[in-house]
């Protein structure tokens, strides 16, 4: 789940909601300037389908020991540093079973979710906040999904499906680099984030390969330099739950606040 605070409440975007929002950025990625996905229909897969493991904890949301909704927030925007208000080996087990959901339909997706968890958990985690005794933990997992790519990566290099090109290291790197940037960008819009940001990582381009910045202009309104898409504008929604209230007594209470509140179409405009 996702939360953005209101002043009586939150809105709460599913993790899927937030992710098939990454996927309508990067179906209109691509222009003069910036390339586009190549194989396209594998890689905006991925980037649709990769939070779908957490389908089922977001419909049964949970609270955090201060009571609020157990959320992605604008808090956390930039780097993952509150597992201490999760339960790790859960968090990893959903983790998990998000990647094998996607390798069950496309190995290839699933090469480029598996290399965003390992990138969420090892260059953007804060061990700081996992109790020593729960690192092993940790990186066991890690463990398991390098061997994974590994595996993913030389299945796909033997699938006919693929050219030579949509299999080689630097079309791969790219295009976990997409999932990256468009994640992020539906995550800077999911909660309203009102600072200067990034795509996080350079995008190939029709020469080399740029950074883009982010810049926030009105209430998750936002301009991006250089412009990555195929249209001089980005207007569209992510479908939310306002929930009323800032704190819960339970996490029965909240699911039973979010089961009964009404569903709004949160707006969202890019601009160059």
């Amino acid at each position: 789940m996702l939360r953005l605070e209101t002043p009586t409440g939150y809105f709460l975007v599913t993790h899927p909601a937030h992710a098939h929002l990454a996927a309508h950025f990067a179906s209109h990625w691509g222009n003069d300037l910036f390339l586009p996905p190549t194989p396209r229909t594998s890689v905006l897969h991925g980037i649709r389908v990769h939070d779908d493991g957490w389908a089922a904890r977001d419909a049964a949301p949970t609270i955090t020991r201060a009571g609020k909704p157990s959320a992605f927030s604008l808090e956390l925007v930039g780097a993952y540093s509150a597992f201490e208000e999760i339960d790790l080996a859960a968090y990893l087990a959903v983790r998990e079973q998000a990647v094998e959901l996607v390798e069950a339909v496309d190995p290839y997706s699933a090469l480029l979710v598996s290399m965003h968890t390992y990138n969420l958990l090892t260059d953007r985690a804060d061990r700081t906040t996992i109790a020593p005794a729960q690192l092993p933990l940790l990186d066991a997992f890690l463990d398991r999904q390098r061997l994974r790519q590994l595996r993913l990566m030389e299945l796909v290099r033997t699938d006919p499906e693929y050219t030579a090109k949509d299999v080689c290291d630097e079309t791969i790197l790219n295009n976990f680099r997409l999932l990256q940037a468009t994640d992020n960008l539906s995550l800077l819009s999911c909660v309203a984030f009102n600072r200067p940001s990034t795509c996080l990582h350079p995008l190939p381009t029709q020469t080399g390969e740029r950074t883009i910045e982010v810049h926030p202009i009105g209430p998750r309104q936002f301009r991006l330099t250089p412009w990555p898409f195929d249209q001089p504008e980005i207007k569209t929604c992510v479908t939310a739950r306002h929930v009323e209230g800032h704190t819960f007594p339970s996490s029965a209470a909240l699911a039973d606040a979010y089961d009964n509140a009404p569903t709004r179409e949160l707006d969202i405009h890019l601009t160059a």
